[in-house]
């Protein structure tokens, strides 16, 4: 008979897997996080990873992470540190470390703590565990690799082939450290390696070896705990990245209105994600194209639009300046285009495999001439099938491009997601024109809101030309009249602030706040969870959320100005206060700004926002 484990149920735990970046530590983390999600936590994830595209093997800078948050009702952080650590050699151990709670498990491949090892990580002594001040009763050593390699044994697998389940192995640990289900790991791997199953049977036996490996050691057997999930909603759900959500809002956008979706791109990190799934859905009306450089992806996709598909283009920060020629053509041609700025540390190249919102005054104003742009930033990584969503709906109903600002936090990380019901989703409605004009419509005749009507190429009757240089407002010819180019100015931006987005919303103390806690796009969850932890101590605080930027809601002004102190939190240095201060009269906040190329800590917010409560 089976002896019965001592399994203690919990809220929430943090586990952060860590290694070379060859060692598989995303994908170990993608199985758990899906796994959990499957069965109704609440998930937040990190990847973590450097910008060297191949550091040397067991190096300090070649350390890559992915850190899961696994809920039993709404997680709205990938956690300030972990509760269980994996560290898959000592460079990992070294570098990860500073992200473990004082009392966490480690999990460490002794196999890879050797003495060229150690040397690499720049360790001084062989006591590694002393040297960094870890006690050992916290630490499970295995050996990991070697243990791979006896499950494996009788496959006749290459020792290349072998290591590159290492991860799978710790995955299998950590899954009987949480009483997790391995059925769902084996149909996840059966899923993924659907072509080569021999492939998924291996790394399914590694697996059980490492899930066994747990229960017949019982290491750290106090710690073994399951997460109940609080609050069931029924659905289907799945374990979704921001960028994928991104992207499956841009073909359910097109799908809604019954049109064609084209993306052109230029590959760029972290957004290039977008471009590889896109290309997948062929079978339901997506083209896509690789460019050969920023500017022609922008532009093509405008192209793509002028003869009546919808049409999106991506890039981070680095091309959005390179694509701002064409998105200035689309402002004055007044044609739908959605561009998706999926932010990164900055300037130049900076931080590739990083996360900023530092691009936001660039996509508010960086074009030449008054070009005004809806602006919309989404709050999580479910959150931007919504936001994609939106996005498109405004570009295709008000005949404007659009951008879309995610970032690597967002893209990379992934949250629990429930698959809507098409019939569920806002209609989409382009002003195509009416058929009754014909014979007398000019290209820029325009609807009751101000929005230019939509004739599509090969429409008879209503043949026309659209270009970059200004044009008349009545017949659409060529115009340098002063007059004619000031009415145009102004009925461009009064197009774009005529558009009907969201109130503002206040979430917490919202009626008797002492702080009312402001940002925008992603840094949502860490503000939110910052609010719940000052709550919690007694505080009356608040959290307003941007998710659209331009038009504002309404009743920014009148939400802004309700409270006696606000605090804008973003990761950069004051862009959103500064675009506030423009908007909103006599508005002087607080403050907090980090440029890091992480998220938020949570603890830093508290500590911070304590602060001014006390002023």
């Amino acid at each position: 008979m089976a002896e019965q484990l001592d399994i203690k149920e919990c809220e929430q735990v943090v586990v952060r897997f860590s290694g070379d970046s060859g060692d598989g530590m995303q994908l170990a983390g993608n199985i758990f996080s899906t796994v959990s999600a499957t069965v109704g936590n609440g998930i937040s994830t990190f990847p973590d990873y450097p910008a060297d595209i191949r550091a040397p093997q067991g190096s300090l800078t070649g350390v890559s992470g992915f850190q899961v948050h696994i809920g039993a009702g709404q997680v709205y952080t990938p956690g300030d540190k972990c509760d269980v650590l994996v560290a898959m050699n000592a460079a990992a151990l070294k570098t990860q470390y500073r992200y473990a709670k004082s009392d966490a498990t480690i999990i460490i491949d002794t196999d890879s703590f050797g003495p060229k090892d150690l040397e690499k990580a720049q360790f001084q002594t062989a006591d590694y565990l002393g040297e960094m001040g870890i006690d050992p009763d916290r630490v499970i050593q295995c050996p990991l690799t070697q243990m791979v390699k006896d499950a494996l044994a009788d496959t006749g697998m290459d020792n290349k082939a072998v290591l590159k389940c290492r991860n799978m192995f710790a995955l299998g640990l950590v899954c009987w450290l949480f009483d997790r289900d391995l059925s769902l790991v084996a149909n996840f791997l059966k899923e993924k390696f659907a072509k080569k199953p021999q492939i998924a049977e291996n790394n399914i036996k590694v697996v059980q070896a490492g899930y066994d490996y747990g229960h017949n050691t019982h290491s750290s057997a106090v710690n073994v705990r399951r997460i109940e999930t609080k609050h069931k909603v029924p659905g289907r759900y799945m374990d979704i990245t921001g960028n994928k959500a991104t992207a499956y809002g841009f073909i359910a956008a097109a799908e809604k209105a019954g049109l064609k979706l084209y993306l052109g791109s230029y590959p760029i990190t972290p957004a290039t994600d977008v471009l590889h799934e896109l290309s997948k859905h062929k079978s339901l009306g997506v083209t896509t194209v690789q460019c050969e450089d920023e500017i022609s992806g922008a532009a093509s996709a405008l192209g793509a639009s002028f003869a009546g598909a919808l049409g999106v283009t991506s890039t981070s920060g680095p091309g959005i300046c390179l694509k701002s020629e064409a998105m200035n053509l689309a402002v004055i041609m007044e044609l739908p285009l959605v561009v998706l700025d999926v932010q990164r540390g900055g300037p130049a190249t900076g931080l590739p495999t990083k996360s900023e919102q530092t691009d936001l005054l660039q996509v508010l104003f960086g074009r030449n001439g008054e070009s005004p742009m809806p602006v919309l930033a989404a709050t999580s990584p479910a959150d931007c099938f919504d936001a994609a969503y939106q996005a498109c709906k405004i570009a295709l109903e008000h005949m404007t491009p659009v951008v879309l600002l995610t970032d690597a936090y967002i893209a990379n990380g992934s949250g629990a997601f429930r698959l809507p019901q098409m019939d569920q989703l806002d209609s989409i409605n382009p002003p195509y024109v009416p058929e009754e004009l014909k014979g007398k419509w000019t290209p820029y005749m325009r609807a009751e809101n101000g929005t230019r009507y939509w004739a599509v190429p090969g429409r008879e009757g209503f043949t026309h030309i659209l270009g970059g240089l200004e044009k008349d407002s009545e017949t659409g010819a060529i115009s340098t009249n002063p007059e004619n180019h000031d009415l145009m100015t102004r009925l461009r931006q009064q197009k774009i602030a005529n558009i009907q987005v969201p109130d503002l919303e206040v979430v917490g103390d919202k009626d008797d706040a002492e702080l009312l806690i402001v940002g925008f796009g992603s840094t949502y969850g860490h503000l939110h969870a910052a609010m719940d932890e000052l709550r919690a101590k007694g505080h009356k605080v608040a959290q307003a959320q941007f998710k659209y930027l331009n038009p504002l809601p309404k009743n920014t002004a009148e939400v802004l100005s309700k409270y006696k102190k606000v605090v804008v939190a973003e990761q950069n240095m004051g862009q959103l206060a500064a675009y506030l201060r423009m908007k909103v009269d006599n508005f002087t906040p607080y403050k907090f700004n980090q440029v890091k190329g992480q998220p938020f800590v949570v603890e830093e917010l508290v500590n911070a926002f304590e602060d001014i409560l006390k002023k």
